[in-house]
């Protein structure tokens, strides 16, 4: 299949525990997101993706399932949420699931199982390991620093430890195990039975872990506590994570037509390619961190370059990509890398024009087509994020003040995009009529989509017109990147072609007016404008052309 749907696809990111409330209890809820659909389906979305909602003790927000075959009663039920599958599919549109096999929760009955005693049938699933010297396995420290920060948890009932990357309550899955594994095939097939078209794989490079499990001889970094070092090479993209991904395809993805999306830290374009390209039957697409507001702080027009054309090899070469800027795991894109003070709304449609423009599958998070921008709370009780707030008192050890944590932690935090989604302007921004589970960003009064769909500088309306372009103009999926003016400091250019026509784009990356000066070799071709997110004449493309603050424009050529 050359052209699969998922090419063509822009897929939204629903986090459901703050997009809608149904029922007033303060989260969000499957009835809720039944009720949007119609707002989705108006944006133009062809593809939605749930992060977790099955039966989880939320300890991270479900990505610690106790029960991947149901859903977690605060979003409603598993007839729900067949009924929200026929609902999307009558209205033409995809829903793939997040699946969370890299670990589980701790209230999973295989833990339950597999904690009992040393020769109980589910004793594998899960990684099991001796004292060394009287104490943990080894040196290896947990992404959360939980306690003393080791990766590993004692349990009485058998005098051993269990391994755990993130939180204690969330121990890590055995891949060696065949039976776990045959579990997780059966698993995946009864959601494509129920209807699901797709799956992301949440840490999907960290199933396979060093053998032998030995010390890290990583130097412990500022936040690692007591001796315990935080080493990605230990568990990530590990030798014969290639062979566990294939098996997946093999007994699952392949053999059913789903698509897959896969997300681990330690992607990049030296080494995605062996992930994607059709020929080693593994996954369709990739997610890579390094234009992430997650990582990153800020993003140069430099950056933003070079990054693009390295993945547009991976694509020329057969492979695929995600294009995002923010996600759950992120702050949020204005906030990071446009001007949500001066120039919200223009930069906020920049920042789109650039991921729907460039080459792969754009993924929509929710509240961005609003422009909806970072938080700071006050108080490290308002949190919600483990990340933070195992950082939070890892700072406040070793000496940081509260505010001086705070300060430091709140640009990066996970709870920027987890705020409820702002709806409109009335209580909690029309989320819930209860107290939502997580306080809503103050902004809402200002920020939200019921205000946006009256502005004429509406960014929901400018996401829409974006996605329309995604169908009626083929170089978007299928042409080349070339970029222009590579030592320009703020201005973007850049083209994209095919054997049907060429798109040619240019984004002014700053809060300042900048001159556009064409290159040559563009001069002599005619350019018809077909979006721009200022309320301006075209620019002449036929010499030099001054831009506004984070002015973007599409053109095809004539």
């Amino acid at each position: 299949m050359s052209n699969p749907w998922w090419k063509n696809a822009v897929v939204y990111e629903i986090y459901c525990k703050s997009f809608a409330d149904s029922n007033g209890d303060g989260i969000g809820d499957l009835k809720g997101v039944m009720e949007k659909l119609p707002m989705l389906k108006e944006l133009g979305v062809t593809c939605i993706w749930f992060t977790p909602i099955y039966t989880s003790p939320q300890v991270d927000n479900g990505y610690d399932v106790a029960d991947y075959r149901n859903i977690d009663p605060a979003y409603g039920t598993l007839e729900d949420f067949q009924n929200l599958l026929q609902m999307a599919h009558s209205m033409d549109m995809k829903v793939i699931m997040d699946v969370v096999v890299n670990h589980s929760s701790d209230e999973h009955v295989w833990f339950q199982e597999s904690r009992k005693s040393k020769d109980n049938p589910y004793r594998n699933y899960y990684i099991w390991k001796p004292a060394k010297d009287g104490k943990e396995p080894n040196n290896w420290g947990s992404y959360f620093r939980e306690e003393n920060g080791s990766a590993w948890k004692y349990d009485e009932a058998t005098g051993e430890y269990y391994f755990h990357q993130y939180a204690i309550k969330m121990p890590d899955l055995n891949w060696d195990c065949k039976e776990l594994r045959e579990e997780i095939y059966d698993m995946l097939n009864w959601w494509i039975d129920l209807g699901v078209d797709g799956f992301r794989l949440d840490v999907f490079t960290r199933f396979q872990k060093t053998p032998g499990f030995p010390d890290t001889t990583k130097k412990a970094g500022p936040l690692d506590r007591n001796g315990f070092v935080v080493d990605h090479d230990m568990c990530t993209n590990v030798e014969g994570i290639h062979e566990i991904i294939h098996e997946l395809n093999r007994n699952v993805f392949g053999k059913r037509g789903v698509m897959t999306v896969g997300e681990g830290s330690g992607v990049t374009y030296e080494n995605a390619l062996p992930y994607v390209h059709p020929d080693r039957e593994e996954l369709n697409m990739v997610y890579h961190f390094q234009l992430a507001a997650r990582v990153r702080t800020s993003l140069s027009a430099d950056q933003f370059r070079d990054i693009q054309s390295k993945w547009a090899q991976v694509i020329a070469n057969g492979g695929w990509a995600v294009q995002y800027l923010s996600n759950h795991d992120s702050a949020r894109q204005v906030s990071c890398y446009g001007d949500a003070t001066n120039y919200r709304e223009e930069s906020a449609m920049l920042l789109a024009t650039l991921m729907h423009t460039t080459p792969g599958t754009p993924f929509v998070y929710q509240g961005e087509e609003i422009g909806m921008t970072n938080v700071k709370f006050d108080s490290i009780e308002d949190y919600n994020c483990c990340y933070t707030k195992g950082d939070y008192y890892s700072m406040i050890q070793k000496g940081a003040t509260p505010e001086e944590a705070i300060s430091t932690l709140a640009p990066r935090s996970r709870d920027n995009a987890r705020t409820p989604y702002q709806w409109n302007g009335s209580e909690h921004a029309g989320f819930t009529t209860g107290k939502p589970w997580l306080k809503v960003n103050p902004a809402y009064e200002e920020i939200n989509l019921e205000k946006d769909l009256q502005s004429e500088k509406s960014i929901f309306r400018y996401y829409q017109k974006l996605i329309a372009m995604r169908k009626e103009h083929p170089a978007i999926t299928e042409g080349d990147l070339k970029f222009y003016l590579c030592e320009d400091r703020d201005i973007v250019l850049y083209t994209r072609t095919c054997e049907k026509e060429t798109l040619l784009v240019v984004a002014n990356m700053s809060s300042k007016p900048a001159t556009l000066t064409l290159p040559e070799e563009l001069r002599g071709e005619k350019f018809k404008r077909i979006l721009t997110n200022c309320a301006k004449n075209a620019p002449a493309l036929d010499g030099r052309t001054q831009l506004q603050p984070w002015e973007s424009e599409v053109y095809v050529k004539a």
